[in-house]
């Protein structure tokens, strides 16, 4: 049975008079008293549930239910410590638990930022211990990045350059390094990451593809034809990762020996063909006069102040390195699709 407020204020201050609290025996004084509690409980819900209909509720409003905060308390009294509390939702009416505990964060490593396997910090990383070590392999990839255009524009101005192949041979060979020594870091500070490990192999395509096209233009044919020959297989094996990724089979076209025979084939001839100086043609090399029309090319114009000796001889070893790294590169494409064959004939 549900008492009016007012009936309820009433009866408090009739109860709580000397006269009539006189009158009354204990036992009927504790009957009155127990339905004055019981009615005011529900009174007191009631007001609670009506304010909370007319306020219409906001983002962090909930009525705390007295079951449910009394259940947090054990039988010895005690505070359950951070047990969830239900909650009448202001959305509906839902029943929510939200718990009361502080939520857990990882820590950071003690190792400066990088990996938990990685080995104890040396002298460098013990001498500089705020540097971001763990991020210095993409910071190496970037750097290859950024080097591209570099070595595009250095290529062709100044026009009078009389260092220019050793400048641009160094370039090369310096972002060849580090694309072996982000991907080495980054393994022995065990900080590989998403985004590190696509950027890095695109980098290395990039630059490779640059020197190439930079390359055949000087020398015409003779380097254009090896040049494609290893851009084609780029493209072909690239998409074919993508598209056997998408099968979750891209473990069985992932890097072999034979690529990396062939990655390391390309770039030391790239840097040694670029080290030749401007100015020597393929006539300097003598098997080239058996190729055709292919046997000519690179003659250019002598530049003033550039000595077209010495290093010209690297251009015939450069051009057979870079012959037998678009073989590899054939050879090394054909072994990626055939692990395919079965997925793209559908036998899998």
């Amino acid at each position: 049975m549900k008492y009016p407020m007012n009936l309820i204020a009433g009866v408090s201050v009739l109860l709580s008079s000397p006269v009539m609290s006189s009158s009354f025996s204990p036992a009927v004084f504790g009957r009155a008293t127990s339905a004055f509690s019981k009615a005011s409980h529900n009174g007191v819900k009631n007001a609670e549930r009506m304010t909370f209909i007319l306020r219409g509720g906001g983002e962090d409003d909930s009525i705390i239910s007295s079951s449910s905060s009394a259940s947090i308390i054990n039988a010895n009294g005690v505070n359950a410590g951070g047990v969830a509390l239900s909650a009448v939702s202001n959305r509906g009416g839902d029943v929510e638990e939200s718990s009361a505990a502080a939520p857990t964060t990882t820590s950071s490593s003690t190792k400066g930022g990088v990996g938990p396997n990685a080995p104890p910090p040396g002298p460098l990383r013990r001498l500089l211990p705020k540097f971001p070590w763990h991020e210095l392999p993409n910071y190496l990839t970037y750097a290859r990045c950024i080097s591209i255009p570099i070595f595009l524009a250095l290529s062709y101005y100044p026009v009078i350059m009389p260092n220019r192949a050793p400048v641009l041979s160094l370039l090369f060979a310096v972002a060849s390094i580090t694309d072996w020594f982000d991907g080495f870091l980054a393994r022995r500070w065990d900080v590989t990451s998403p985004f590190g490990a696509f950027l890095d192999p695109v980098a290395d395509k990039l630059m490779v593809s640059t020197a190439l096209i930079v390359l055949a233009g000087r020398y015409g044919g003779i380097v254009a034809i090896p040049t494609a020959v290893i851009m084609a297989r780029e493209v072909g094996v690239s998409a074919l990762r993508e598209w056997m990724a998408q099968r979750g089979a891209r473990d069985s076209v992932k890097v072999g020996m034979q690529g990396k025979i062939k990655a390391a084939l390309t770039m030391v001839s790239i840097t040694l063909m670029l080290l030749v100086p401007e100015g020597v043609g393929l006539e300097s090399v003598a098997w080239t006069k058996y190729l055709g029309v292919l046997g000519v090319g690179g003659a250019g114009s002598v530049v003033e102040g550039v000595v077209n000796d010495g290093l010209a001889w690297m251009l015939g070893p450069s051009l057979l390195m870079l012959f037998a790294s678009a073989f590899v590169t054939v050879t090394s494409g054909s072994v990626y699709f055939k692990a395919a064959a079965p997925v793209l004939l559908g036998k899998e």
